[in-house]
């Protein structure tokens, strides 16, 4: 008899119910089987020894698997980190378990518990800041367009700095399909960028910003790591801020988004691009930091918006890694901002100018959305607006199939 078989990709228990109700399996038995097609491998760092065999003795009896350091069984290493590897029912059904257990395991499946929900949660954060209403979501993926006023940006400098200049490129890109436009007045590149004091930021930010608010009518975010610039421009009417220092360079940065009621980007920076055995871990842990900071403000969650730093203080091949494994940034449960425009790590994988970095940029765009981006932060809108309409359409049909 020919048998036809091949591998099936289910990306989550909506699309594992799918599949079993187009077999026409029983409504109870869909119920129970969706959760047990779905594995899901979940890091949890630096866990006590003693607790984390107590943690692998519980997920074993599941039928899961764990994996843990050396000299976890015999106690003679101090902590691990915990790999675990199950279906959604595994964790169900071990998490129930660990909830009674001793030694902060009730705390521990709290967090995987946590990263599993927000891994697969559709976001929708909608914003309302002045005369702007907005939306930030899983299905519809937003563009912010770039407008540099400065004479030394790394891809359009000096093109923008004459306010009728700057004003005509924010209504072009608005007229190409940006959603949110990123004015920024110091370049911040990481190779060569001159730093300037607030008060020349503000000479040349703050007449620009005035006609460019009243010139269109989608949200205008702020690139700044400088409170006192950040505080005049939302006091002029911005509605968002781009801190490339997450919080943490100026953490008034935080108390400025909770005055005036603003969401922020939240970037991942560091001074130098030195090794690190895993740079994921590395953001993640910035972006806890950076969220500890905001909370202590007074921030609310939906004014949290992540962006790992592709470019800043990262060799490219941890570009390239961020990108590759940008998808775990999910489990902190905020939206995801990927700025890629034309970086220099582009440049050096296709070898070419600054000038001829787009298609290589329109790569890494449709790789962002279909690993959880958000939001794209692009030079070129009209481009960028289009391969994320068309990439939005190709993840599009999950939720038409599935209902």
């Amino acid at each position: 008899m020919n048998y036809q078989a091949r591998v099936v990709r289910l990306s989550g228990t909506e699309e594992a119910t799918a599949w079993l109700r187009r077999m026409n399996c029983d409504p109870s038995g869909v119920a129970i089987m969706a959760p047990k097609a779905i594995f899901r491998t979940v890091c949890v760092e630096s866990v006590p020894t003693k607790a984390a065999n107590l943690l692998k003795q519980t997920f074993l009896a599941k039928g899961a698997e764990v994996a843990v350091a050396r000299g976890t069984a015999d106690l003679s290493a101090e902590y691990t980190d915990v790999l675990i590897c199950g279906t959604l029912k595994h964790y169900r059904l071990a998490l129930a378990q660990l909830r009674q257990q001793p030694w902060g395991l009730p705390d521990l499946a709290k967090a995987v518990e946590q990263a599993l929900a927000n891994d697969s949660r559709s976001l929708s954060n909608h914003y309302q800041v002045h005369n702007c209403h907005w939306t930030v979501q899983s299905r519809r993926t937003l563009v912010m367009g770039i407008l540099n006023l400065t004479p030394d940006s790394f891809s359009d400098g000096g093109q923008h700095n004459q306010l009728d200049q700057a004003v005509a490129r924010a209504r072009q890109m608005v007229d190409e399909g940006a959603d949110i436009l990123d004015v920024g007045a110091e370049s911040t590149r990481p190779y060569g960028a001159t730093p300037i004091s607030a008060q020349e930021e503000m000479d040349r930010l703050l007449p620009a910003l005035e006609k460019i608010l009243a010139a269109v009518n989608i949200p205008v975010s702020i690139d700044t790591y400088k409170s006192e610039v950040a505080e005049q421009a939302l006091r002029i009417g911005a509605h968002m801020l781009n801190d490339i220092w997450g919080l943490q360079r100026e953490p008034v940065m935080a108390e400025l988004a909770v005055k005036y009621d603003v969401p922020v980007v939240v970037m991942h920076n560091r001074q130098s691009a030195e090794s690190t055995q895993d740079i994921m871990g590395e953001l993640t842990k910035f972006f806890r930091d950076s969220l500890r900071i905001g909370r202590a403000a007074g921030m609310q969650e939906t004014q949290f918006i992540l962006d790992p730093g592709i470019g800043f203080g990262k060799t490219t091949m941890q570009n390239l890694e961020v990108l590759g494994r940008l998808a775990e940034l999910r489990s902190l449960g905020f939206p995801i901002l990927v700025g890629t425009s034309r970086k220099r790590f582009i440049g050096e994988v296709l070898g070419l100018p600054v000038e001829e970095r787009d298609e290589g940029t329109g790569a890494t765009v449709v790789h962002s959305i279909l690993n959880g981006a958000a939001i794209v932060r692009m030079h070129d809108v009209k481009m960028a607006k289009r391969m994320a309409v068309m990439t939005d359409a190709l993840q599009g049909w999950r939720i038409d199939a599935n209902g």
